[in-house]
């Protein structure tokens, strides 16, 4: 049985002092729901929400990981570096990841496979620009995007992933996929799964839409069957709003 989870991109928002005081708010508002709910935040800010959290329900993810254990690589964090503070989830291929700072899908498929070795969660992200989904091409893009992401990585670490379909054209910029388009394509991400392992690892994939989600269309995004969750931007930077998600 899959459970929601409804994870806050902060992006490169909030200093500490302001991630604290949107943790306290949280707490206040937040009483358990039948979803899990998780904040994504820049690395300055993972240690101090772990705590912030801890006993709340409410987890912790990174927006980025290097695939290395360690080594020469200024400015870069480890997966154990992530591991020893406590945090749960961790981002991958975020489209601004692969579009500003030359993420491939070969360095998301080394990423990957780092963090299943450990006790972090990936959230892969895969999504088509709006180039790509007029040219009729989305559903081939997401499906090449799995299978090189994916290459080498067995069923059994697959059953712990989780996928956000982000498409690019709608992420940060206003313009939200239909609920029936973002169905749409979270069903051709499972079916695909299917296709490259079985229907037993892909029924248990959490499977999230990502792209302007907010309070005013949660709710009919995620009553669609095959929409586990949602990863999301702006609406994730105030406790209200975050929380109103949640509540779908």
């Amino acid at each position: 049985m899959r459970i929601p989870l409804i994870a806050g991109n902060w992006k490169m928002f909030k200093t500490k002092a302001e991630a604290l005081a949107f943790a306290e708010e949280l707490k206040v508002l937040y009483k358990g729901t039948d979803v899990q709910a998780a904040i994504c935040a820049p690395f300055t800010n993972l240690e101090a929400l772990v705590e912030a959290f801890r006993g709340t329900g409410v987890k912790v993810g990174a927006q980025n990981v290097h695939f290395a254990e360690e080594g020469a690589y200024t400015g870069e964090i480890s997966a154990a570096m992530l591991e020893e503070i406590g945090v749960d989830f961790c981002i991958v291929g975020h489209s601004e990841r692969r579009q500003y700072f030359a993420e491939t899908d070969e360095t998301v498929n080394k990423k990957l496979k780092k963090l299943f070795a450990g006790s972090i969660r990936p959230i892969l992200c895969v999504g088509e620009s709006l180039e790509q989904r007029d040219a009729g091409k989305a559903f081939d893009i997401v499906k090449e995007q799995l299978a090189a992401d994916l290459g080498g990585i067995d069923a059994e670490c697959v059953k712990k992933l989780v996928i956000a379909y982000e498409p690019i054209w709608a992420i940060g910029t206003g313009r939200t996929a239909t609920p029936e388009q973002a169905e749409e394509m979270c069903a051709f991400i499972r079916s695909t799964l299917i296709a490259m392992y079985d229907e037993d690892t892909a029924d248990e994939v959490i499977i999230q839409y990502g792209g302007s989600v907010k309070p005013a269309n949660a709710t009919e995004i995620m009553n669609m069957d095959e929409i586990d969750g949602a990863l999301v931007g702006g609406a994730s930077l105030k406790a209200e709003d975050f929380m109103e998600i949640i509540d779908f």
